[in-house]
């Protein structure tokens, strides 16, 4: 399966180097930014420091927009996206297990991987265990199946499934973004000595 960019051109070996040179610049990028240290991550639990928030919300923004004026433009399909099903229930407790694990650890996967690569040894701790319970989970896939496909919904976007256009929803999310920016930025400024 090929992007929803125009990349049929090229073969699987492009498609593994540009995903090791986008997770790589991603990486760098997270470590530059201090997102890499666990202190920081876990700041956003404390009131303290929203830089977590800020930045998943950033990406949001500019993925959302990004694809409404890049497809308005023709320039990705957008019908190529992959949108998957919803699980309700099983969506909803791997949910509560990805957010104990971050609270418990520190990190999320992608900070998780960049600290481990840094050479932190709390990170390698966690990354081994998201290897070992991703190792557990396949090997117990066969029993947990029907829990695992239990409350199937349709895959819907969110203009789908609020009936507005696109443009409405996209700044819909961007209002949403500012606000919780100032929200955070008072947070942060009152948290602060």
């Amino acid at each position: 399966m090929s992007a929803p960019l125009p990349l049929d051109a090229t073969g699987p070996v492009a498609h593994a180097a540009s995903a090791l040179l986008l997770g790589g610049a991603f990486g760098v990028a997270l470590e530059r930014a201090g997102l890499g240290d666990a202190r920081k991550l876990t700041g956003q639990f404390y009131g303290t420091d929203f830089a977590v928030f800020k930045v998943m919300f950033t990406a949001i923004v500019t993925c959302m927009l990004g694809l409404l004026v890049l497809g308005a433009l023709g320039l990705v399909n957008r019908t190529r996206l992959v949108v998957p099903p919803t699980y309700l229930l099983p969506q909803a407790v791997g949910g509560l297990i990805f957010g104990v694990g971050f609270v418990l650890g520190g990190y999320c996967p992608g900070t998780g991987c960049t600290a481990a690569a840094s050479g932190r040894l709390d990170a390698l701790a966690l990354v081994a265990g998201l290897l070992g319970g991703t190792w557990l989970f396949g090997e117990a896939f066969s029993r947990l199946r029907g829990f695992y496909e239990a409350t199937p919904m349709a895959a819907r976007t969110l203009p789908e499934l609020f009936g507005l256009a696109e443009g409405a929803v996209v700044a819909g999310v961007v209002v949403l973004a500012l606000a919780g920016f100032g929200v955070a930025e008072h947070l942060e400024r009152r948290s602060s000595p």
